[in-house]
C-alpha cells in the first residue's frame, strides 16, 4: 500500500425527513443562495420544503434562489450565478440536487471573488482556473448540499466537474474548500427519479469504483475489499431498483453506495486511473451523450484494451466480484468473461456499451481524440502511459463492438 493522508471533513445527514435540520446546519444569519437545475426540485415540493426548514425559527436568513444549472453544468450558467453571489453579498450556497448542480455550486463558491473593477466575476480568471490553478484558490463561499440524485459522490468530496460548451471543454478541477459543510441525503427524494436517471446513476457509481479499483496490486486488502464490496452492492442494487422501483431500502442502499464510492476512502493509498471517465467527457462535450452513458460504453473497450497491464487485478474482479472460477480456465478467458458480465450487468440496465448503442460510428473517433489532445489528456491512466494512441485503439473497440 502507498502512502497517503485520507480528510474528509464532510458532515453526512442521511434519512428521511432531514431536510429539517437545515434549520439547526446553516447559520442563522447568513445570506444564502439556494442553487438548483432544471425544475425538478420545485415540481417534487424538495424547493419548498428547504425554504422552509431555512426559515424554521427565530432566524434572519435571507435567502435567494437560483435555477437553471444544467445536468452538464455550464461555464457561463455558472458566471451568472457568481455573479448574483456578488450582488447579493451571499455569504452562504445551498445546493438543491445531484451532483451537477453540486459541483457547478463548488465552481461557483470557488470563483465568486474573482472580480472584475464592475464586481462582475472575472471569465477568463474563472476559466483559468478550471484548466490550471483551480486547486491554487485560497478562498471560497461556504457550501452545504441538499442530494437528490445519487450517482456522482459530489456531495462527499472536493471535486467536480465543469462543461464549457462554447470551447467544447468538459474539465474537472478539485480545491479542499470545495467540500461541502454538509450534505443532506434523504433516499425518499430519489422515488420519483425518471428510470434513466436511476440508472445512470448506478452506474457512475459503479464506475468510479472501478477507476480506483482496477490498476495494479499494491497489497491494499481494505481499499481492495471495500471496493469489491461497493462493486456487489451496486450489481445486487441495480438490478433490484430496476425490478421493483418503490423499494426504498433499496433506495438507501444505492444512495450510501454512491457516496461512498467517491468520497476519497477506496482511492486512498492506492494507484487510480480515471481514463474511462476522460475520454468519456470528451463524448459528452461533443455528442451531449449523458456522462454515465459514455462510461458504459468506454469501459469494456478499455478492459479489453489493457487487459495485459490490468490482468492481476482484473483476475481479482473476476473471481471475487463476479465469482468466476478461474481453475479451469486460462486467464485471457476468465478476463473476458469477467467483461462480458460487467456488459451483460450495464445492458441488464438498459445503458450503452458500444458507439453504435448511442447512434456514433467511427467517423466520431478523430474528433474525440482532437479533443483529447487540446484538453492535455495525453498521458492518462495509472502508469501515464495511455497516450492518444492508446486512447484511439479503446475508440476504435468501442466503435466496432
Amino acid at each position: 500500500m502507498n502512502n497517503f493522508q485520507y480528510y474528509n471533513p464532510v458532515r453526512i445527514v442521511f434519512g428521511e425527513g432531514q431536510i429539517k435540520e437545515l434549520a439547526n446546519l446553516v447559520p442563522t444569519n447568513a445570506r444564502v443562495l439556494i442553487t438548483y437545475g432544471g425544475g425538478s426540485a420545485k415540481r417534487s415540493g424538495t424547493l419548498d420544503e428547504v425554504k422552509n426548514a431555512l426559515n424554521d425559527g427565530d432566524n434572519s436568513r435571507v435567502v435567494f434562489e437560483f435555477g437553471g444549472i444544467e445536468p452538464n453544468p455550464e461555464f457561463t450558467t455558472l458566471m451568472k450565478a457568481a455573479d448574483m453571489v456578488n450582488e447579493n453579498d451571499i455569504d452562504f450556497i445551498l445546493a438543491v440536487g445531484g451532483g451537477s448542480v453540486i459541483d457547478g455550486s463548488k465552481f461557483v463558491a470557488l470563483t465568486a471573488h474573482l472580480k472584475e473593477a464592475d464586481g462582475t466575476v472575472s471569465r477568463d480568471q474563472a476559466w483559468a482556473a478550471l484548466t490550471s490553478y483551480a486547486q491554487d484558490i485560497d478562498s471560497a463561499i461556504d457550501l452545504g448540499a441538499v442530494l437528490t440524485i445519487p450517482a456522482t459522490g459530489s456531495e462527499m468530496n472536493s471535486g467536480g466537474v465543469i462543461n464549457y460548451s462554447e470551447r467544447q471543454a468538459k474539465l474537472p478541477f478539485g480545491n479542499p474548500l470545495a467540500y461541502p459543510k454538509f450534505s443532506i441525503l434523504d433516499p425518499v427524494k430519489t422515488l420519483t427519479l425518471p428510470e434513466r436517471q436511476v440508472m445512470n446513476g448506478v452506474a457512475d457509481a459503479f464506475v468510479h469504483v472501478m477507476e480506483q479499483y482496477l490498476t495494479y496490486p499494491v497489497d491494499a486488502k481494505v481499499q481492495d475489499a471495500f471496493s469489491e464490496s461497493l462493486l456487489k452492492i451496486l450489481i445486487s442494487e441495480g438490478k433490484a431498483v430496476k425490478a421493483n422501483p418503490d423499494d426504498l431500502e433499496v433506495r438507501k442502499n444505492i444512495m450510501w453506495t454512491a457516496t461512498m464510492a467517491l468520497n476519497g476512502l477506496i482511492g486512498t493509498g492506492v494507484p487510480q486511473d480515471w481514463t474511462t471517465h476522460m475520454i468519456g467527457h470528451e463524448l459528452t462535450s461533443l455528442y451531449g451523450i449523458d456522462h454515465a452513458r459514455t462510461l458504459t460504453i468506454i469501459l469494456p473497450s478499455l478492459m479489453r484494451e489493457l487487459k495485459d497491464t490490468k490482468k492481476d487485478k482484473l483476475l481479482q474482479y473476476a473471481r471475487h466480484v463476479w465469482h468466476i472460477n478461474a481453475d479451469d480456465q486460462d486467464d485471457d478467458t476468465v478476463i473476458e468473461s469477467a467483461i462480458v458480465c460487467t456488459e451483460n450487468f450495464f445492458k441488464e440496465l438498459g445503458l450503452p456499451i458500444k458507439f453504435t448503442d448511442a447512434d456514433l460510428d467511427d467517423t466520431a473517433i478523430d474528433p474525440i481524440v482532437a479533443q483529447l489532445k487540446a484538453h492535455g489528456m495525453t498521458a492518462l491512466g495509472e502508469h501515464q502511459s495511455n497516450d492518444l494512441e492508446v486512447s484511439r485503439r479503446i475508440l476504435q473497440r468501442a466503435a466496432r463492438s
